[in-house]
């Protein structure tokens, strides 16, 4: 009984964390819309993340592996991930909709994948590549490319959308090779610190400044606190307790999340096709997901037979 609510409490900690970051698709939504730039946008939203991080960080020192070369090697990885990631969802937003970027990003599943067969670290089979298939056929009706000036979608909002996409799953590489040599918060005050240094860099100097005397200044802090603060740290305590097939499930939240905030608040809309699009991706990706993970415990269950 005990062991079952410990897993309630996890899948509910999974599913408050994609509801917080299809949140941040739509309050990001707001602010591209009243010409913030996404790279500040993105700044911000890690640099209040990092406060966080940095506070789980103090409260739980131990195991840290702060000096270990490889933590920080691999957590470089992982920041420059989610800096990509940050940064070239918002622009998607800003240059289509939240729904279209938020279920282009989805697919950062399918870019793991690749990047696995390529390394040779995960055997192709014939479902993943169907499923792939599938993906790709789901993103064309999701952003139009077949009707080329017909759609609403641009090319930079579907290239952006798919490049965080990407940029998330190299976050997800980053951050698996860095969690043996430390804790996750180490990995993510590194992470989120390379993110400010290389966006700060990048971002327009007189827009950042005046984020602080702004009147939208309330929500650059709800992005940071329930986009990168609360979100990371409620899906790795989560996580502990989650079985990895009904995370994937559960991480469907976010597009959701996100596309009814676009819908709802920000009255964008879609049509048919990009509907039947998106479906096809939530649940091509969610499948391969849940696939992937249903696989590698049946096959840990083999070995120790």
């Amino acid at each position: 009984m005990v062991q079952n609510k410990v897993v309630g409490h996890g899948t509910l900690f999974v599913a408050l964390a994609a509801f917080f970051w299809g949140l941040s698709g739509g309050i990001g939504g707001i602010l591209t819309d009243q010409d913030w730039n996404p790279v500040v946008v993105s700044l911000y939203r890690g640099a209040i993340g990092l406060l966080f991080v940095l506070a789980w960080l103090a409260l739980r020192p131990q195991g840290s592996g702060l000096a270990s070369k490889k933590l920080w090697f691999w957590s470089v990885v992982a920041g420059l991930g989610v800096a990509g990631n940050f940064t070239f969802y918002f622009i998607s937003i800003a240059e289509g909709s939240v729904a279209v970027a938020a279920t282009l990003m989805y697919c950062a599943p399918v870019f793991v994948y690749l990047v696995s067969f390529s390394l040779k670290l995960e055997q192709p089979t014939l479902f993943k590549w169907v499923a792939i298939v599938l993906v790709l056929f789901g993103v064309v009706l999701l952003t139009g490319i077949y009707d080329v000036g017909a759609g609403d979608v641009t090319p930079l909002a579907a290239t952006a959308g798919l490049l965080s996409g990407l940029s998330y799953a190299i976050f997800i590489f980053g951050f698996k090779y860095a969690a043996p040599h430390g804790s996750p918060q180490a990995i993510l005050v590194i992470a989120f610190s390379v993110l400010i240094i290389l966006l700060f860099m990048l971002a327009d100097r007189e827009q950042t400044a005046m984020v602080l005397t702004t009147s939208y200044w309330p929500l650059f802090m709800v992005l940071g606190v329930f986009g990168a603060g609360l979100s990371f740290i409620l899906y790795i305590v989560g996580l502990k307790h989650t079985a990895p097939a009904g995370a994937s499930i559960v991480a469907m939240v976010e597009p959701v999340t996100a596309s009814l905030f676009g819908v709802l608040i920000l009255h964008q809309s879609l049509a048919g096709l990009q509907i039947l699009g998106m479906g096809v991706i939530l649940v091509t990706v969610t499948a391969l997901s849940t696939h992937g993970s249903l696989h590698r415990r049946f096959m840990r269950r083999k070995t120790r037979s």
